[in-house]
């Protein structure tokens, strides 16, 4: 007997009429008065469930079988047939059923069979995954992770651990969480009323890291193509759709490299990584288009094959001074974009993902290298619609005078960024990076709407327990 998943079934890796075991748990149960019972498993390993027949015959029929509730988990011993019925294309003539897992309270089980909103299933973030939606974003989630990894493997990047507890900013600004030790009822201060971190078990503040990049950077300089892949922390308040407390980040440095081949490998990487969703996850992807975005196959054949709006700062404040939209707005050379200014440049005026580039210096990090005009900066953020921005990055400043000007600029004390100046110091290079968010990319990909629905634990203000 063959202990195999539903996948194995599916993707005819398994032929019929042979003695198979199959571990998973109850989709759906159904009995008949002639004393035959239907049982639709899933063991998430596939977005449709095994229909397995189970007759009267059995030893634990009328004590077990007809008493199974949804969420129950099971082990079935059987002969896997073609199914006559049209809903299924195979199915198990069950010979032994063995329930391992009941349902204690089926009237109370929150993931019944029925269908969910998406803010219920956000209550219950550790039992969510029993539903067929949160189980296809994760077959699509784990698709997208090892794709993103193989590709710049393939392409001789080295993957680095960068540090998840650091002394600095690398963004020079925002919210981070802090990292301590301290009894907080009893915090040793220093005579000046302030708090004594010296004490603390770093030495000094330290802080859940909201970015790799700049520790990314020192090995860059060394091995030329690195990339960190983990989670990143901003204390941001904003509980919008968009905005999640930790989240995952690709981050990705080159040495002598441009903004132009900065733009050309992440176009590349992240068409490269849509094409391989819709080859490998194409069950999946139908599963979204009859439920969620009817677009969906279009929109990313689309995505993956034309090249994205590239498009200057400048060009944008023009266009949106034009706009009627934001005829009694202010719109001037040097402001900020916002979300609205965004959603207009790439679900209005192009429809489609769209690169803005070179922006005001006062806009953008320190690190960002000045453009010859010093009034703009190398950069580039990238935007797509519904979701917005879902990467930014950079040429990196590689002149130690003009970085320590910026640290004044900033008002960043450039003693606590030493080692970061070191780089500067001895054998400088031009390079360049990028910062991919990964929940969002998903969220693109899917055409989910809020980015909590593709985290597995989503961490927002207020929300920090499973």
């Amino acid at each position: 007997m063959d202990i195999v998943s539903i996948s194995d079934i599916y993707y005819d890796t398994v032929k019929t009429n042979k003695y198979i075991e199959i571990k998973g748990w109850v989709r759906n149960r159904r009995s008949s008065k002639s004393g035959i019972t239907f049982i639709d498993v899933y063991d998430g390993s596939y977005l449709h469930t095994i229909q397995v027949v189970a007759y009267c015959s059995l030893s634990n029929y009328y004590e077990e079988i007809i008493k199974i509730t949804v969420g129950c988990s099971i082990i079935i011993s059987g002969i896997l047939i073609k199914s006559i019925g049209r809903k299924q294309l195979y199915e198990v003539n069950a010979r032994e059923i063995k329930i391992i897992g009941w349902i204690k309270n089926p009237s109370t089980y929150p993931m019944s069979s029925k269908k969910h909103s998406l803010e219920h299933l956000r209550e219950y973030s550790h039992l969510r995954p029993r539903t067929s939606f949160i189980r296809a974003i994760s077959r699509i989630r784990n698709c997208l992770f090892h794709t993103l990894h193989q590709l710049l493997d393939k392409y001789g990047y080295y993957w680095i651990a960068t540090p998840i507890i650091t002394g600095l900013n690398s963004e020079g600004g925002g919210e981070m969480f802090k990292v301590s030790t301290l009894d907080f009822s009893n915090i040793p201060m220093k005579n000046n009323g302030k708090v004594d971190f010296k004490k603390d078990f770093f030495g000094r503040e330290s802080f859940l890291s909201v970015s790799g990049q700049l520790s990314l950077e020192a090995y860059a300089c060394a091995l030329s193509k690195v990339y960190s892949f983990g989670p990143t922390f901003r204390a941001e308040n904003s509980n919008t759709s968009r905005h999640l407390a930790e989240f995952w980040m690709l981050e990705v440095e080159t040495a002598f490299s441009k903004l132009n081949d900065l733009i050309s490998l992440s176009e590349h990487i992240l068409q490269y990584s849509v094409n391989v969703i819709l080859e490998q996850c194409q069950v999946d992807i139908e599963f979204f288009k009859n439920t969620l975005d009817e677009n969906i196959v279009v929109r990313l054949q689309e995505f993956s094959n034309r090249k994205f709006i590239k498009i200057e700062y400048k060009e944008v404040i023009d266009i949106l001074k034009k706009s009627s939209q934001f005829s009694n707005q202010k719109i001037f050379l040097g402001m900020d974009l916002s979300s609205d200014h965004e959603k207009y440049i790439v679900e209005k005026h192009f429809r489609f993902p769209t690169i803005i580039i070179n922006y005001p210096r006062s806009l953008k990090a320190f690190y960002m290298k000045l453009n010859e005009n010093g009034n703009t900066v190398a950069a580039m953020d990238l935007l797509v619609p519904t979701i917005g921005e879902i990467l930014g990055g950079s040429e990196r400043e590689e002149k130690l005078d003009i970085l320590d000007k910026r640290f004044l600029e900033f008002k960043l004390n450039k003693d606590s960024y030493w080692w970061y100046r070191d780089l500067r110091k001895y054998g400088t290079v031009p390079h360049s990076g990028f910062g991919l968010g990964f929940e969002r990319f998903l969220s693109y990909i899917i055409g989910v709407k809020n980015i909590k629905d593709v985290s597995p634990f989503p961490r927002t203000m207020n929300n920090s327990n499973i």
